[in-house]
């Protein structure tokens, strides 16, 4: 990982971003995505907590959360060209992946 700091930034976007991405799918009735954002909001907010309080299960959790988001991204990416919400979501994703690795 290269900043703590940065990673922690950028989980935290990119868990406000799958969380709207997650609504914006329930709302217009798309359930293409709901689940892995979800889950990679959740795995990203777990991952900013680790690291704000220098557990050392950070790391471990970290390379989840970097295949989650790449899970989610691929998803995502599938809808970005009709979905906005889509789109900044999985660019969140990519982010958060960049930050983390």
């Amino acid at each position: 990982m290269k900043d703590i700091k940065k990673c922690i930034e950028a989980c935290q976007a990119c868990a406000i971003a799958c969380q709207a991405c997650a609504a914006a799918c329930i709302r217009e009735g798309h359930s293409g995505c709901t689940l892995i954002c979800l889950d990679c909001a959740d795995i990203c907010t777990l991952c900013v907590d680790l690291a704000a309080r220098g557990s050392q299960y950070h790391p471990d959790l970290c390379a989840l959360c970097v295949k989650v988001c790449k899970e989610c991204t691929a998803e995502c990416d599938k809808h970005g060209a009709t979905h906005a919400h889509c789109k900044e979501c999985a660019d969140a994703c990519k982010k958060c992946i960049e930050a983390c690795s």
